[in-house]
């Protein structure tokens, strides 16, 4: 069953070392709470706000050693008033796990975009 895992991460500033960074850090925190291997992922979404031009976030992916996975980046909508500097993600994988057992990862500053699951990630 293919299911998707959230995240996202306010990102310090904007550059290449603070976004990839911010970015692996996420990664892996999805990946070590939903016990993901790289084999089960079929594609990860990116998404960056406008502020964030420095890099693109799948850079982070192949990095860490995700050179198989499909990846895509894109911006986020600006949306008056939304938190600045923020990568996002969707990542679907292959997994037996059911919906409610996800751990979406929602760190730092960007916890607020989801307090519920954010506090369910901490699990």
């Amino acid at each position: 069953m293919l299911r998707g895992v959230r995240g996202a991460i306010g990102v310090e500033a904007n550059t290449r070392e603070a976004i990839l960074g911010a970015t692996r850090e996420l990664l892996k925190s999805m990946a070590d709470a939903n016990a993901v291997e790289a084999d089960r992922v079929s594609m990860i979404l990116f998404t960056a706000t406008t502020d964030l031009t420095a890099a693109f976030p799948a850079t982070a992916a192949r990095e860490i050693g995700w050179t198989r996975v499909p990846l895509m980046c894109s911006p986020e909508l600006e949306v008056e008033g939304a938190l600045q500097r923020v990568v996002r993600v969707m990542m679907l994988v292959d997994t037996e796990m059911a919906p409610e057992s996800i751990r979406h990862q929602f760190l730092g500053r960007a916890a607020a975009l989801r307090p519920d699951l954010a506090a369910e990630g901490k699990r």
